[in-house]
């Protein structure tokens, strides 16, 4: 049986990442002790993540046509391009701090991202076998959409709703087959505190979209998967923490790779457990992103 092939409908970001001793404060001028311009956004990282696994992945979206050497990183991690679209739009970007605790802060550009058109969408989608996924976060344009045209089209559709904003909760994430969302974005969703206990955020969402598997990421403290009445934890990794930049970028595209590839629930939040545990001892967005073969190094 053929592999089915995972669609990323996702940005693509051009960071700028500085490494700070802490966050800054509001009204504070705080000097840097690294700087580095590196491929970013969760769409591209989580493409980087799925091709690394071993997963066939094709991008779609857009950047601006004198940021070729963001797409050869791509290419290079065997991710297909032809789906991406240059444009005069200045590409979307990135401003992040990274302190020494490994914790990071970032203010987001759209740019490119959030010009793509309803055409573009309706153009990729009409080439696509039943039989494949579309993976999408929420930093592109037509994020709505893109998930009702998807779903109607008969694909299964997997989506990560971040940044999380007020309108996700209009979409259609009743047909989704998978919503990721880590304790904050859960908790908005359900409607509750963010300092809501898990069980209580899993229960709300699981009887808001019974028929979607919810998967619950809580950083250091593990990940819940929930589908209806049926629920599995899976413990994190403990590691010491450099940076965690694309930790749940490394944690959605190794598995949705496992996933594609047949692997059963447990096997595939192993997979990606693991993988977001070697993510955040290295520092970076996509450089921290392992291959598999990295992970099979004791």
């Amino acid at each position: 049986m053929t592999t089915p092939t995972l669609y990323n409908y996702g940005s693509i970001n051009i960071d700028h990442v500085y490494r700070v001793p802490h966050l800054v404060k509001p009204g504070e001028t705080l000097s840097s002790t690294d700087y580095q311009q590196v491929l970013g956004g969760k769409g591209a990282n989580q493409s980087v993540a799925a091709a690394r696994a071993g997963g066939q992945v094709a991008h779609w979206g857009q950047l601006n046509a004198g940021d070729q050497w963001a797409l050869d990183v791509l290419d290079e991690a065997g991710v297909d391009t032809q789906g991406v679209a240059r444009v005069d739009t200045p590409s979307g970007h990135a401003l992040i701090q990274v302190d020494d605790a490994g914790e990071n802060s970032i203010v987001l550009f759209g740019g490119a991202n959030q010009s793509i058109d309803h055409d573009f969408i309706a153009t990729r989608l009409a080439k696509v076998e039943r039989d494949d996924w579309v993976l999408l976060q929420n930093e592109c344009s037509h994020t709505a959409g893109m998930i009702e045209a998807a779903h109607a089209r008969g694909l299964k559709v997997a989506f990560n709703p971040a940044p999380m904003t007020r309108d996700v909760t209009e979409m259609a994430l009743d047909t989704l087959s998978i919503l990721f969302v880590n304790r904050g974005e859960g908790a908005m969703l359900a409607g509750l505190d963010d300092n809501a206990d898990p069980d209580t955020v899993l229960s709300t969402l699981a009887q808001r979209y019974p028929d979607t598997e919810i998967i619950l990421t809580l950083g250091a403290d593990g990940v819940y998967h929930q589908k209806g009445k049926q629920s599995l934890f899976a413990p994190a990794e403990q590691v010491d923490a450099r940076d965690t930049t694309a930790a749940g970028d490394t944690f959605i595209g190794y598995f949705m790779a496992a996933r594609l590839e047949g692997k059963d629930v447990s096997t595939c939040l192993k997979h990606a457990t693991r993988a977001a545990a070697y993510s955040v001892q290295r520092a970076g967005a996509h450089t921290s992103i392992p291959r598999a073969c990295d992970l099979e190094q004791p």
